[in-house]
């Protein structure tokens, strides 16, 4: 698994480098990176421009906050059901309620 989390401006001046003519192994040997990296920053751009479908920049970060927020809603879900069952299960420590007269 390769390195996340390129800063912004290494990503463009890479993007602008491609579109100026270099050749994609090339430059990804200059730069330190694969050249799988390179179309796949190229490809995101694309998106990103509205020039093919796919999902934007902003759109794929939205939409990993929302399934973090999920599973952060479902763990707390799962704790509060947790404690309902306990409290079901839970007996009186004097024996129960007496029975009226």
């Amino acid at each position: 698994m390769g390195r996340r989390g390129y800063p912004p401006e290494f990503r463009r001046r890479a993007l602008d480098l491609l579109a100026a003519g270099r050749r994609a192994t090339d430059l990804a040997r200059d730069l330190g990176v694969s050249s799988q990296t390179l179309y796949l920053w190229r490809h995101q751009e694309q998106i990103d421009r509205g020039l093919i479908a796919g999902l934007t920049s902003t759109e794929r970060t939205e939409l990993a906050a929302a399934k973090r927020r999920i599973r952060e809603l479902e763990a707390e879900l799962e704790i509060h059901r947790r404690a309902s069952e306990l409290l079901v299960d839970r007996s009186d420590p004097k024996g129960g309620s007496r029975r009226s007269r």
